[in-house]
């Protein structure tokens, strides 16, 4: 059990947020691919929070009386590693795969070098690098979501290489790090955990440029899936040829503090969801882009 900020957040900007006592239930991509009903463990505090849940499974969850509310709807993208390189990228779009070599030329002009790790002392000569990096990333200033610097995140991480369980690059730019990517395997999947590039480099793309790099390694690797986890955006759409529909679901004891919590964040998540709607109306979006310019 842990304290967990439930958050009222717009975009990565955090308002507010109240803390709860709560059991994380995170389903792993295989076990949101088998479609099985999670059983939420014994424990106390004020409840839990289920993530990665199939949005299919959300009714037949047993609350056990605790009160529900749905924090986020997300597709929870993946790449099937089987099917081989050359039909993963044959499965992109023409335009994407001429913007990837588009991409991939430009920062090699500029001086690109890309360099895999994996074993523990492999990994203990990417961990400064990367750190470096991750520092100048919006992950860790704004989501507090950056590569882990306390002892026993790094301690794990090292422990997990031992296992072959990490696999981890860092691209280059004229010899000095501009983005890396930290992968932790979980079942038969390998997880997309860590990320981040250089942003005054956001000119030469080197977060795409090393994904794409990374793929191409991974499909002669040992996994079966390359999990994107939680969360959308469009490089996990980009490089996966799969997702399932998934939502959070909090589950909230029915204490008085714990149900104006729920009310809280059902309104304000609802003002959220019709706010980003609006926006999408063709109206608003000529006006944004006359804003932009």
């Amino acid at each position: 059990m842990t304290a967990v900020a439930l958050r009222f957040q717009i975009g990565a900007r955090t308002l507010a947020s109240v803390r709860r006592r709560l059991v994380r239930v995170a389903l792993s991509l295989d076990d949101v691919l088998a479609g099985a009903v999670p059983t939420l463990p014994p424990g106390e505090g004020d409840g839990y929070l289920v993530t990665s849940l199939p949005a299919a499974l959300a009714d037949r969850v047993d609350g056990r009386g605790h009160a529900a509310v749905v924090r986020q709807r997300y597709t929870r993208f993946y790449t099937d590693l089987g099917i081989g390189h050359e039909a993963w990228l044959a499965g992109l779009s023409g335009s994407a795969r001429s913007t990837l070599k588009r991409k991939t030329k430009k920062a090699a002009a500029a001086g690109m070098a890309i360099r895999a790790y994996r074993t523990p002392d492999e990994l203990a000569d990417f961990y400064p690098l990367a750190r470096a990096v991750s520092a100048k990333t919006y992950q860790e200033r704004l989501l507090d979501a950056g590569l882990p610097e306390d002892a026993a995140s790094v301690a794990h991480l090292h422990a997990l290489a031992a296992a072959d369980g990490v696999r981890a690059w860092l691209l280059s730019i004229g010899g000095a790090p501009a983005a890396y990517l930290c992968c932790t395997a979980q079942g038969t999947a390998l997880r997309y955990d860590h990320v981040g590039h250089d942003p005054a480099l956001n000119d030469l793309s080197p977060g795409t440029v090393l994904q794409a790099a990374a793929m191409r390694d991974l499909f002669g690797d040992r996994f079966a899936r390359f999990d994107f986890t939680e969360g959308e955006g469009q490089h996990k759409r980009l490089f996966s040829t799969g997702g399932v529909d998934c939502i959070d679901l909090l589950l909230l004891r029915p204490t008085l503090a714990n149900r104006a919590t729920l009310a809280a964040l059902t309104v304000f998540d609802g003002a959220m969801a019709r706010a980003k709607r609006a926006t999408r109306h063709p109206a608003l979006t000529a006006l944004a882009k006359r804003v932009r310019r």
